[in-house]
């Protein structure tokens, strides 16, 4: 991270000592129950691992483009694959009620297939997986965590909102404002301070496992505190001192039940950056050269941080 005092020059400029092109391409598949999925599969000629690339609530995947460019040319990953969850920007199904999509079906049902189709890229392949906030929770539900090497999480905490700095306001708009227009409507749309337009459905987990201390380890549809001991990948947790979502109580509250996986904690200074990173903006390509190479060093196996 940006905090050591000497990272490897090789680190700092990895397009310094590889030239690389990528061809970049909108994809569909389909999660096992036969939702459509969207995604944005990046691909190389690089012999680095896949990455597959799991966004945070209420965020398109386009956000994250860049970043998964940046593996493949500047540090010669074979693919890296972006995608949206159901519900959400490309992976909107008119046939499906929103009102019937829970936020488990992202972790469950969604990672997994997402999985499968970046690794039929290369049938094999080594891969890693980069999950921001929701997309680190990820990992601990899709119960595929075992064909990860390794595994990123990004400002990945849990949601309880007394862990959370201005969890109160937060709790007001979630329960006060958007649940209601959500039970409405079927949706939260984009522009109502929450991100990019939610699934009622949603909608509707997200905030009854805010209201609970243990978020959703106690959410009686599925055994969160086994899937989560489960995982056995090496994991990389990183978040920002300027992240007011991202509280070291909302951090550890989550990273905590990944009980049997060996879990390295970094925190990230927006001083040493260079400007504010706060809950999303990690993945900004003014971050290219500063917080990015470190942390995919330590995805391929070639440095720790």
């Amino acid at each position: 991270m940006p905090s050591r005092s000497s990272p490897s020059a090789a680190a700092v400029q990895p397009a310094a000592a590889m030239e690389a092109s990528a061809s970049v391409e909108t994809i569909r598949f389909t999660a096992e129950d036969s939702h459509p999925l969207e995604g944005t599969l990046t691909t190389g000629t690089g012999d680095g691992p896949l990455a597959l690339i799991s966004s945070a609530t209420a965020v398109k995947r386009g956000f994250y483009q860049k970043f998964a460019e940046s593996l493949v040319t500047d540090h010669g990953f074979r693919a890296a694959l972006t995608y949206d969850y159901r519900g959400t920007g490309g992976s909107v199904s008119r046939s499906v009620n929103p009102r019937q999509i829970s936020m488990a079906d992202w972790g469950i049902k969604d990672f997994p297939a997402s999985l499968a189709r970046l690794e039929s890229v290369a049938p094999g392949h080594p891969v890693v997986g980069v999950g921001q906030s929701y997309g680190g929770q990820a990992l601990g539900l899709g119960n595929v965590s075992e064909r990860f090497e390794r595994y990123l999480m990004v400002a990945t905490i849990s949601g309880y909102w007394r862990n959370l700095g201005g969890g109160l306001k937060l709790y007001a708009l979630m329960n006060c404002v958007a649940n209601p227009v959500a039970s409405v409507v079927g949706r939260v749309p984009s522009g109502m301070g929450l991100g990019a337009g939610l699934p009622g459905g949603v909608f509707a987990d997200w905030t009854r496992w805010c209201r609970k201390p243990d978020y959703f380890f106690s959410e009686p549809r599925f055994d969160a505190k086994s899937l989560f001991a489960s995982v056995k990948t090496p994991i990389l947790a990183v978040g920002a001192t300027d992240d007011p979502w991202g509280t070291p109580e909302a951090r550890d509250a989550i990273m905590r039940h990944f009980v049997n996986a060996p879990v390295e904690t970094r925190w990230l200074d927006p001083d040493t950056a260079g400007g504010p990173i706060g809950h999303l903006d990690f993945f900004r390509s003014r971050f290219r050269e500063t917080l990015w190479p470190e942390p995919v060093a330590w995805l391929k196996g070639e440095e720790r941080v």
